[in-house]
């Protein structure tokens, strides 16, 4: 067997009858469902994040630790189920994110109490809170572990046992099933780990039938008592005859994952419709002679002051003026000296802008002007050359004809010559002298 001095959090029975929770008024029959209820989350949501069953079992085992030393008064049970999964996550070397975490409570929480599901935004108030919270529950769990976290579970026992007894394979299955169980008791913090193996042996043979050896007994082998066996088979039967665990709020500070939103009662209007129906009861309705309350005396006055403005612009329109100008006022309209200014700089503007345009094409048009100057001085140059090619081609044909023609003259004569020599001979050979 291999032991290890680090994992020493076991308490006795009397400790845990005079638990912090006892001492703040919880009974045993809350306290024990408050503990059940936390573990399905742990279980759940790490079913949800996709997390080994070792993280679970390490996150159950911390927070069964944790409510030995903490009331569940002072604590609330879902906050400290959220820290315990992210930090059982850190220790298993299967990290998740503090988001991920918050999500998946959120869900959980929404969906358990029946509440519309709506997305956490990562950037809201409340969300923030919660990374708060988390962050400082996860301190206080570490601070009351004194930083000693390591847990051993009794599932690494398990295998080891069943292949010394040679037992049928479904008999694995089963006592594996009876261990991951167990965790939601206090089985955890009251005895070791490969006593709560034995005892989850020896209930999952009874359930199958299956013998095992009583002489010598097998779990002296194991460093067993019976007792203690006998305890862990009694309080798994009681757990299974619990029913199901029901949330408790029993912490003073009652914070949820979910945000409750009440939608606004009609009949009481919001400010933006109260401010729309008071101005329209003032534009229909005239004060009253019976109002005596200071907010009616002030409306009063700034009635009256609107009333006195808009007689002194009445007379300031009505001014005696001479014939030629009211026949102008009736005629035309009343202009504005800023409106003349500003129609005069325009026109200034536009008749510049004229002007330059004209400018502009007057230079466009000389620019032009020069290109077609250069273009017909390009065109007779190219005039002159061909004429100048041509006159170089006659030249020399008339010299290549006339030297055909000299030697052709020549070629004659030779042959002339030769012809009139043969005839001589001929002459002479018929009429010799």
């Amino acid at each position: 067997m291999i032991y290890t001095a680090i994992d020493t959090f076991y308490l006795t029975d009397e400790q845990l009858k005079n638990s912090p929770s006892r001492k703040d008024g919880i009974d045993e029959e809350t306290e024990t469902n408050l503990r059940i209820y936390g573990c399905d989350l742990i279980q759940e949501s790490g079913i949800l994040l996709r997390l080994p069953q070792q993280v679970m079992a390490t996150g159950q085992v911390l927070f069964h630790r944790f409510y030995c030393k903490k009331s569940f008064a002072r604590f609330n049970v879902k906050r400290v189920a959220a820290s315990c999964v992210w930090l059982a996550s850190k220790l298993e070397e299967s990290p998740r994110k503090g988001r991920q975490v918050i999500m998946v409570f959120h869900r959980m929480e929404c969906r358990r109490e029946n509440l519309p599901i709506e997305h956490m935004d990562a950037v809201s108030k409340k969300y923030a809170e919660l990374k708060m919270d988390l962050n400082r529950t996860e301190r206080h769990l570490l601070k009351e572990m004194g930083f000693i976290c390591h847990v051993e579970h009794p599932h690494k026992f398990i295998s080891n046992y069943l292949a010394t007894l040679e037992t049928p394979p479904e008999l694995r299955q089963e006592s594996w099933n009876l261990a991951n169980d167990s965790l939601r008791t206090t089985l955890c913090v009251r005895f070791k780990s490969e006593v709560v193996a034995c005892g989850v042996v020896y209930a999952a043979a009874r359930r199958f039938k299956v013998p095992l050896p009583e002489n010598p007994p097998w779990w002296l082998a194991f460093d067993a008592d019976q007792s203690e066996i006998e305890e862990v088979c009694r309080v798994l039967a009681h757990l299974y005859g619990l029913p199901k665990a029901q949330y408790v709020p029993v912490c003073k500070d009652n914070d949820s994952f979910a945000t409750i939103s009440k939608a606004p009662d009609s009949k009481t209007p919001t400010p933006k419709e109260s401010l729309l129906v008071g101005s329209a009861s003032d534009d229909t309705k005239e004060p009253t002679a019976d109002a005596n309350s200071p907010k009616d005396s002030l409306v009063k006055a700034t009635s009256d002051k609107s009333k006195e403005l808009k007689k002194n612009n009445d007379d300031v329109d009505n001014m005696p003026v001479d014939g030629e100008a009211r026949q102008d006022q009736a005629t035309k309209p009343k202009s504005d000296p800023q409106t003349e200014m500003g129609g005069e700089k325009n026109r200034e503007r536009e008749k510049d802008r004229s002007k330059s345009r004209e400018r502009d094409r007057g230079r466009d048009s000389s620019r032009g002007s020069e290109r077609d100057r250069e273009l017909e001085r390009d065109r007779e140059k190219i005039k002159d050359r061909n004429h100048r090619s041509k006159d170089r081609g006659k030249d020399s044909g008339y010299y290549e004809k006339s030297r055909d023609s000299r030697s052709h003259s020549s070629r004659d004569r030779s042959e002339y010559h030769s012809s009139h020599s043969s005839r001589e001979k001929d002459r002479h050979r018929h009429h010799p002298y």
